[in-house]
């Protein structure tokens, strides 16, 4: 049963995985027998991620990427083949949200900031990385979402809007590249305590609101994430594609208050 789960011999890029999210899931990859590229803006906080999983027993290099600026994604997708030869997986997790409040009051910098990085880079990375995951034998594109994406949000409306858009560019990825071996899924996880969300968290009447109002009564965490990206990667998920799935401890589920 482990071996449909074992990721040995793989390679996994992952965005944005020097924190939160995404480093709960190159650890779990690494675990899983992968070799991960940890990447993020800053070269120092990726490298004391790849130390501690070479140190832990895994394999890991760090290949920092501003994932805004396509010559760095390039750079990311390059470097990796370099090292291992292969792509095997990719995870598009880096995300941003500069703006929180309503979307008549938005700047237009923190719109096109939003939809660029959490939106065109996806596109730009999964078209970089998709060839040589075919070359390679076929294998998983992972997009790290949100519930949000499926909610209207008087104070996160574009943040929300470009999670929708990343529902859409899974499912086109899944037919467009399935034929060639590639499957394509989208991880949409509820409120997360990481550094991303910190300013929800810290506040203890919406952190308790949250609590109480979701069926497993509490937060959600980075771990709770990362077993279920090897899941996807992996060949447990080999029928698996074009789908979100739904990471939020059953709060989109619950009958209304």
């Amino acid at each position: 049963m482990l071996d449909l789960f074992d990721l040995t011999g793989k390679v996994a890029i992952i965005t944005g995985s020097s924190r939160g999210i995404g480093r709960s899931i190159a650890e779990c990859m690494a675990k899983a027998g992968a070799k991960v590229v940890i990447s993020s803006r800053k070269a120092e906080a990726c490298e004391a991620v790849a130390a501690a999983i070479r140190e832990a027993g895994g394999e890991a290099i760090a290949i920092p990427c501003n994932v805004s600026h396509r010559e760095q994604l390039q750079a990311l997708v390059d470097g990796a083949v370099e090292t291992w030869g292969r792509i095997d997986v990719l995870v598009c997790n880096a995300a941003v949200n500069p703006y929180y409040g309503p979307m008549a009051k938005m700047p237009d910098d923190a719109y096109d900031k939003i939809m660029n990085s959490n939106v065109k880079s996806n596109f730009w990375l999964c078209n970089m990385a998709a060839p040589h995951i075919v070359a390679s034998g076929g294998g998983s594109i992972l997009i790290v979402s949100s519930i949000g994406g499926d909610q209207g949000s008087a104070t996160l409306g574009v943040y929300g809007i470009s999670k929708a858009a990343d529902f859409a560019l899974t499912r086109n990825l899944a037919i467009e590249w399935g034929p060639q071996g590639i499957r394509a899924n989208c991880i949409a996880p509820g409120l997360i305590k990481t550094d991303f969300s910190r300013a929800l968290w810290e506040n203890e009447k919406l952190a308790r609101a949250v609590e109480q109002g979701t069926p497993v009564r509490r937060m959600g965490v980075p771990e709770d994430i990362g077993g279920v990206a090897v899941f996807l990667a992996s060949r447990a998920a080999a029928y698996v594609t074009g789908q979100v799935l739904v990471v939020d401890g059953g709060v989109t589920v619950k009958e209304p208050a």
